[in-house]
């Protein structure tokens, strides 16, 4: 439990009808009966005058939590101020004379996950719940707190718990009846979860896509109608649109929601060969762009032929032929496509629903992703080399592998903060808003 009592507003600042201040530590009580405001049933509202030295403050609803069963595992409270910014700076001026302090960005939360109230990826699904801007992102993130993540890497661990326990117990115990070469039987055991490992690390891209935003990038040559393209998907005059070729110079970025999904969408310069040091470093960062992407858009009008664009549309990257008001060429037959047009709106529905049914297939799955985050990338990743070194010292030497197995433990524990947690504390509550 920590020594000192912090305070935060868990609403946005500014003016509105409710504002709500919390409190965590030790002093909670004592601060919330100096503010007449004690003696309250344990999270039971209850109305009360908040005053300090015959200073009223505001008329406030008042929860309290009791430790252990609060948010943090500490003493809580939460106070319902009415939302005017005179109110909220008197009430922490109280707090402050009281000794208690403001929380730092994430602190709540940190609390809870040093008081055992959650783990550590638990503690990081709070900050994306926070963060999440689509119902896709929303989904992630509950599952991330409802504890499936933390399952998932449990899974993990205690598949190679057991291939540890083997592999040790004919390192210990060599002279006693332990059937030979026990360690051996493990190795089935280390098969597996580098199967599952593999497995989780091929689909790391799904969870943090969800997260960050799934890249879809538009290519094509000069004058084909991107920046146009690019308008009508992101409804706006984001992108100048006009006759002069090369008028794009440099990525353009725009986000959007297709399908419940967040997309960050590319508008490109054209590809072309260019004596223009300006434009000409628009098309190298258009190539770079592309390269990057999950998605390119090939855009292509009426009569261009296939261009250097054709050089980084990849296999289930889709041609979308514009200017189909003016004429509609015959796609490859290679390749799917659709073709739109901005004049008149035609094929914009349709490739709309492909695109969401894109993202469908490309994040939705039926298991929990093993990755949301970069952290748990670089851990995954730790894991599996440890577990293969093991396998491969197995047939070697049982005291050898069992060092790469517990270093493939320590890698998985870490995710959830089991183990060697002080070193991403930091790293993990950096991003975390005031209050939470």
């Amino acid at each position: 439990m920590s020594a000192d009592t912090v305070f935060a507003l868990a609403t946005p600042p500014g003016r509105g009808a409710i504002a709500i201040l919390r409190l965590s530590g030790p002093g909670t009580d004592a601060a919330l009966t100096a503010l007449g405001a004690g003696g309250l049933k344990p999270r039971l509202a209850a109305l009360r005058d908040l005053v300090l030295d015959g200073r009223p403050l505001d008329q406030a609803l008042v929860l309290r939590f009791p430790a252990p069963n609060s948010y943090t595992g500490e003493a809580c409270a939460e106070l319902h101020l009415h939302g005017g910014r005179a109110v909220v700076e008197a009430v922490g001026e109280a707090l402050l004379s009281l000794g208690l302090r403001p929380a730092e960005p994430g602190e709540f939360t940190r609390r809870a996950f040093e008081n055992g109230r959650m783990d550590l990826a638990q503690a990081e699904a709070v900050a994306d719940l926070i963060d999440a801007e689509t119902t896709a992102q929303a989904a992630q993130a509950l599952g991330q707190l409802d504890g499936a993540l933390s399952q998932t890497y449990a899974g993990f661990r205690r598949d190679l718990l057991k291939a540890l326990a083997l592999v040790e117990a004919e390192i210990d115990f060599p002279d006693e009846e332990v059937p030979d070469n026990l360690a051996r039987a493990a190795g089935p055991v280390l098969d597996g979860l580098i199967a599952n490992l593999k497995a989780a690390q091929a689909d790391a891209r799904r969870g943090e896509r969800v997260r960050e935003g799934y890249r879809i990038v538009l290519i094509g040559e000069t004058n084909a109608g991107k920046s146009s393209l690019f308008n009508a998907l992101v409804a706006r005059e984001a992108a100048i649109v006009t006759p002069i070729a090369g008028t794009t110079r440099d990525v353009l970025d725009a986000d959007l929601v297709i399908g419940g999904y967040a997309v960050t969408l590319s508008d490109t310069a054209g590809l072309r060969d260019s004596g223009d040091p300006i434009e000409a470093e628009g098309v190298r960062r258009a190539r770079a762009r592309a390269e990057q992407a999950d998605l390119r858009l090939w855009v292509r009008a009426p009569g261009d032929p296939e261009g250097p664009a054709a050089d980084y549309a990849r296999p289930g990257d889709l041609l979308v032929l514009t200017k189909a008001d003016l004429a509609r060429p015959a796609p490859p037959p290679d390749r799917e496509a659709i073709a739109v047009s901005t004049e008149t709106g035609e094929g914009l529905a349709a490739l709309h629903d492909w695109l969401a049914a894109r993202l469908a297939r490309d994040l939705s799955g039926a298991d929990f992703p093993a990755v949301t985050r970069e952290r748990h990338r670089r851990r995954l990743a730790e894991a599996l080399a440890s577990v293969e070194a093991g396998r491969r010292a197995l047939e070697v030497s049982p005291e050898m592998a069992g060092d790469d197995l517990h270093r493939a433990a320590e890698s998985l524990a870490r995710v959830t903060g089991a183990i060697g947690v002080e070193d991403i504390l930091g790293e993990v509550f950096a991003t975390f808003c005031i209050g939470k």
